[in-house]
Parts: structure tokens; C-alpha cells; sequence
């Protein structure tokens, strides 16, 4: 089986390519750490929007800074970890949409994988612009390919975003982060 990022090259990321969105009334400490190659992001069902004019559910997410596109083909790819007992949440999302704000959005309801909790998984989501196509491989296998939903301009996030019947508490954490392009 191929590596999904054969053909891809990696582009350079450093600390300031990642931009923590967090509730604006708490200090990024009480809902994001980075230790030791780990970032670890966590949100509250109760906890507030990232903007006082944001009218969106909570989150505690890295929105990549610099590598927005709007053509070509890029790969988000990182190991993540979600602990049992977060539940619906949005995990990762491709930015971007025609009609609505996102082409994808990576969310935890045990559709993709059925067994994604308590352990280090390999994401990889790759977004064709020019196609208008979307992939998602967990651990290397191909989950699944369909249509974006269009727009001019995307970039990645990773994170917790609150979805629909979402769990009190809501953490994943990532490592070894890579953005490609081909």
C-alpha cells in the first residue's frame, strides 16, 4: 500500500505558522499546552466562542498562518489522540466552503473508525482544489473520498470544535504535525 504522502513535498513550518484559537475570556494556558512535541487542546461545552463577535460553538484549535490556498493539492497530516469519553467534536477541518464555512470537517461519532479512542492514530487529509476532491486515510487506509464543497480560500486547523451532541469536556492532542503540498 502506498504512503499517502508519496509524491508530496513538505513545506516548513515553525512555532509562528500556528495560531491558537481559544475562548476569549480564559488565558490560552487553561486551554492549550504544548509539551514535549505534544499539543494538547481542550474546550468546554460551556465555554465561550473564540471572538466576543463570534457567533460559532466553542474551540480550542491551531489555524495553520501562512499556507492558505487556493489551488494545488495540500496534506494535513499529524498523529492525534482523542481520550475516551470526548465525543462529538470536530477534530480537524479543511477551512473554506462555497456556501457554508468548511470543504471538510473531521469530527468524532465513531463513523470513520470505530476504534479511535485511547490511542496514537495517523491522520492524513488531503485537499485536490483544483479537483474539488477530499481524502481522509486513518493509519495509512483510505476512510474516505468525496467532493469538497468549493470556495477560493482554505487552510487547515486541527483542534476540539464543538459539534452536535457533544460530551461536557472535549480534548485531542497532536504530534508531529506536517502540512504538504504537491
Amino acid at each position: 500500500m502506498a504512503d499517502p504522502t508519496d509524491g508530496f513535498t513538505p513545506v516548513p513550518l515553525h512555532q509562528s505558522n500556528f495560531e491558537v484559537q481559544k475562548p476569549y475570556d480564559v488565558p490560552q494556558n487553561q486551554r492549550y499546552s504544548h509539551i514535549n512535541g505534544v499539543h494538547k487542546l481542550w474546550v468546554y461545552s460551556t465555554d465561550k466562542a473564540h471572538t466576543t463577535s463570534s457567533h460559532t460553538a466553542p474551540r480550542t484549535e491551531i489555524r495553520f498562518r501562512g499556507y492558505d490556498y487556493s489551488s494545488g493539492v495540500w496534506q494535513f497530516e499529524g498523529y492525534g489522540y482523542v481520550p475516551s469519553g470526548t465525543t462529538g467534536v470536530s477534530i480537524m477541518q479543511v477551512f473554506g466552503a462555497t456556501n457554508r464555512a468548511t470543504t471538510l470537517m473531521v469530527r468524532v461519532y465513531d463513523v470513520l473508525e470505530s476504534d479511535i479512542y485511547n490511542r496514537w492514530f495517523r491522520l492524513n487529509v488531503i485537499h485536490d482544489a483544483d479537483a474539488g476532491i477530499v481524502k481522509i486515510y486513518i493509519d495509512g487506509d483510505l476512510k474516505y473520498e468525496g467532493p469538497d464543497n468549493g470556495g477560493k480560500s482554505h487552510y487547515f486547523k486541527f483542534g476540539v470544535y464543538e459539534q452536535n451532541n457533544s460530551s461536557n469536556y472535549m480534548e485531542s492532542r497532536w504530534k508531529e504535525i506536517k502540512v504538504f503540498k504537491k
